[in-house]
């Protein structure tokens, strides 16, 4: 990158930061925790009123914004709408919840840090991506294609947003969610819950099995059969164990966090082997594994980006977690939360780090500009 191109950027994330910040705490705000449809609010009022909000706030910024439906909108920087550079995020919060010390909806900063519900999932995280593009605008950056900073509205019950979107839209060539970590999550794993019952008459089968196949066998799935693994997500971990009684059915759930090697058909089927003809099992919900080429340009350009502001040497990486990318093609997870930041969100006194927010912007800024000079120069 050109020296003076990047103190020119550098510095104009400092300046903006205090516009950032308002725009943040305006944001936070809101209560966006999904509620009971009505006319206009098909997520509930909350959601709805964010997402205007964030359009709002894109469109004083002079971008073109579309609002679809009142599910999802975008703010977008260029012209055409064909190929286009996608940022996806989310505006709703899962609720507030009880423990908190700071007022979740009051943006509260303490310590060099500003609390809420929000804050880190995901309003801080992209509004600064909208901001980073804020700032290329302000530099007269043009794009060769068009970027899209996309505000989803039901990430945290179901994806139905950006499920909609996709019906009225076409995806993206490349992008990412600033909603996972750094330095780049190339991969997420599979993750299906299962459900096993059995008739009253045969609950000391039914917990024989349980207690000999899954609590006092290892987490990996061995004594199931299941135990599968792989380079880049390692092996199969069970987790999230739930009993339960329903329908005078004793029930057992849990949650298999698969590699990329199998599929969410073939831990049913092989489950089926070890169970008795009184257990049945049953398939929950599943999000199938999502796997990137970590070795494409780029994957290649993010990390450069990640590591050369943050003097680290960080690989790509996979996650546990499930992102936008298990719906969105060609998105992958970049950001926002730094080596030893766990437990933050979704936990009362939701935080961010304002010296965190601004790196975080300085990063989605210049990752911006190096894809686009790279789709200048890609013939």
């Amino acid at each position: 990158m050109d020296n003076g191109k990047k103190r020119e950027i550098s510095e104009k994330v400092k300046i903006i930061q205090k516009e950032l910040l308002n725009s943040l705490k305006e944001l936070v705000s809101i209560y966006s925790v999904e509620s009971s449809p009505s006319e206009n609010a098909p997520f509930g009022e909350g959601p709805r009123l964010a997402l205007d909000k964030a359009l709002e706030i894109s469109q004083k910024m002079g971008f073109y914004t579309k609002n679809i439906d009142n599910k999802v909108g975008y703010a977008q920087y260029g012209d055409g709408d064909e190929d286009y550079i996608g940022i996806f995020g989310h505006v709703d919060v899962v609720p507030i919840g009880t423990g908190w010390k700071y007022d979740p909806l009051k943006s509260k900063i303490k310590n060099n840090r500003i609390y809420g519900r929000g804050v880190l999932d995901n309003k801080g995280p992209i509004l600064a991506n909208l901001y980073a593009l804020y700032i290329l605008k302000k530099c007269n950056v043009t794009f060769k294609i068009p970027v899209r900073i996309v505000f989803g509205t039901n990430e945290e019950t179901g994806f139905n947003c950006v499920k909609h979107y996709l019906k009225k839209e076409k995806p993206p060539i490349f992008g990412w969610t600033p909603d996972c970590k750094w330095p780049v999550v190339y991969g997420e794993r599979g993750r299906i819950k299962v459900r096993i019952w059995a008739e009253y008459s045969y609950v000391k089968e039914f917990y024989e099995f349980v207690n000999d196949y899954i609590l006092s066998a290892p987490n990996n799935g061995v004594k199931l059969g299941i135990d599968f693994k792989d380079d880049d997500f390692g092996e199969m971990i069970l987790r999230g164990y739930k009993f339960g009684i329903s329908d005078n059915k004793h029930y057992f759930e849990w949650t298999m966090s698969y590699p990329g090697n199998c599929t969410g058909e073939k831990l049913i089927e092989l489950i089926k082997e070890c169970l008795t003809e009184n257990l049945k099992i049953e398939e929950v919900s599943n999000w199938n594994p999502v796997l990137y080429d970590k070795s494409s340009e780029y994957v290649k350009i993010l990390q450069k980006v990640y590591n050369d502001i943050t003097g680290f040497n960080s690989e790509p990486v996979t996650t546990t977690g499930g992102t936008y990318a298990k719906i969105i093609p060609n998105i992958i997870a970049y950001g926002p939360s730094f080596p030893g930041q766990k437990n933050i969100a979704h936990l009362p006194d939701e935080w961010m780090d304002l010296n965190d927010l601004e790196k975080i912007t300085e990063i989605y800024t210049m990752a911006l500009y190096e894809i686009n000079k790279f789709l200048e120069n890609k013939k």
